[in-house]
């Protein structure tokens, strides 16, 4: 028995107004995850509220983050940029001492065309601290691309060339040093002898240290060794990347990253699906193994296992429509991933498409339409949100990935809704993490089953006494 030709996806863009956080919100997660560094945002007095706002519950955390804020004259260029960003960095140093200062451009910064990539290299040199420049402002398409523009401005700190001296080398082979903590030194060169010989692969993508070592394992697994991660726990222990090395993505928004380590760097790009789910995860092993001409051993029974274990997740939502509205450039995955669970899905709304670095994605998904007998969903880049309210209305889906702009009038409306945020700050990568995602993703019905089981009267009721 054949299947028939995969159905191909429909692509179209409609004009609608980016419903998304500022970029600026990417400082929430990176300052978290490279421990040495601080970040420091260029913008106004509403930049600042926002990050109060969006960040206000990691005030008891010590966030290594500030707000330099523009005043009227430093707009209207009456006072000397240079001499207050050196003040600035000079506190910095003095208080905190970090290994690296993140300058983050605003909106303001590029309006009033203030020449930080300028500015940087001079203060970097009197203050002895490295200055990373990186313009994660309004302009772009989505909240979670602030991070693709600080990684690819990190990619031309990242050392070129192996070190030589021995105390160099400890302090880059920061994902040795994990993997290797608290072994004998025979066993770690004695394990050295199962990689297989292949090029460098380094990967780029900001994630929590045990989704880091729970990849780079999953890759040992398989003979392949990671030669390192952008970004990496410390500044101080960024890769080396050489010309030839190969580089591999885990999240879909570093298309400017990809681009950057190519042309800059001349780094080989490998263009897999992303390690989302069972299936992604797999098939992201898969085309890393494909690349480096590995035989991959034990997948199919890895995936098994993972999709057996999460079968009281999925079937509260088999059979059952999910309609994606975009927000965070996550959508095409999460929607391939809910589909493979036995979910339909009409419409995946998406600011940005970049066709070139999620071709493997979309080809995945295009298969897994295919194999779970669906149509395949229309994809809307830009989507106007009017339009999709409207077509939310006419197909009645049974829960709405959303921004939060639009979860509670469309709940009013009596839509099941989860917040895309919450995908973008929980572990969704790797094996393991799957269910995580379906955690998330059943919450509201699940709370419904909770409420039906109570009785909508009783509730109502209670509702009323209070």
């Amino acid at each position: 028995m054949t299947l028939a030709a995969p159905e191909p996806l429909n692509f179209e863009c409609e004009t609608g107004n980016y419903h998304t956080f500022c970029p600026i919100s990417c400082v929430a997660w990176l300052y978290q995850k490279i421990e040495d560094s601080f970040f420091l945002v260029i913008g106004t007095k509403t930049c600042g509220y926002f990050l109060q706002n969006a960040m206000g519950v990691m005030i008891f955390a010590e966030p290594r983050y500030a707000m330099a804020e523009l005043e009227e004259g430093d707009i209207s260029a009456q006072l000397n940029d240079y001499e207050e960003l050196k003040r600035l960095c000079l506190q910095i140093k003095r208080d905190r001492n970090p290994s690296v200062i993140v300058w983050i451009g605003t909106c303001t910064t590029e309006i009033i065309k203030m020449d930080l990539e300028g500015l940087a290299p001079k203060l970097e040199a009197e203050l002895g601290i490295p200055i990373v420049t990186a313009r994660a402002n309004g302009l772009d398409y989505a909240f979670t691309q602030g991070e693709d523009t600080v990684l690819a401005s990190m990619v031309h700190k990242c050392p070129d060339k192996a070190p030589v001296v021995e105390a160099d080398k400890e302090e880059r082979n920061a994902i040795s040093k994990l993997l290797n903590f608290g072994r004998k030194k025979e066993e770690v060169v004695a394990e050295q002898s199962e990689y297989v010989d292949h090029p460098p692969l380094v990967l780029f993508g900001s994630l929590p240290d045990p989704v880091v070592t729970n990849l780079t394992l999953e890759l040992k697994k398989q003979g392949i060794k990671v030669s390192g991660w952008l970004p990496a726990k410390r500044y101080t222990e960024l890769p080396v990347i050489e010309e030839g090395y190969y580089v591999a993505g885990v999240n879909p928004f570093l298309s400017r990253t990809a681009t950057t380590l190519m042309r800059r760097r001349k780094c080989k790009l490998i263009g897999a699906p992303f390690p989302i789910g069972p299936d992604g995860t797999r098939a992201w092993i898969e085309k890393i193994c494909s690349v480096f001409g590995i035989e991959p051993k034990g997948l199919e029974e890895r995936e098994a296992q993972i999709w057996e274990n999460l079968e009281d997740y999925i079937k509260l939502i088999r059979g059952k429509s999910v309609f994606f509205m975009g927000d965070n450039l996550l959508e095409i995955s999460l929607a391939r991933f809910l589909i493979r669970c036995g979910m339909t899905c009409p419409e995946i709304g998406i600011p940005y498409m970049d066709k070139r670095y999620q071709a493997a994605e979309l080809a995945l998904l295009e298969k897994t339409c295919q194999e779970m007998g669906v149509p395949t969903p229309k994809i809307i880049e830009k989507p106007d949100n009017y339009n999709q309210i409207q077509r939310i209305k006419d197909l009645q889906p049974d829960l709405v990935i959303t921004g939060m702009a639009h979860a509670n009038p469309l709940e009013a409306r009596g839509i099941n809704t989860k917040w895309s945020v919450e995908f973008t700050f929980a572990q969704i990568h790797g094996f393991t993490n799957a269910r995580d995602i379906l955690e998330l993703a059943t919450r509201p019905l699940r709370r419904n089953n909770n409420l039906k089981e109570l009785g909508w009267e009783k509730l109502v009721k209670e509702e009323a006494k209070v």
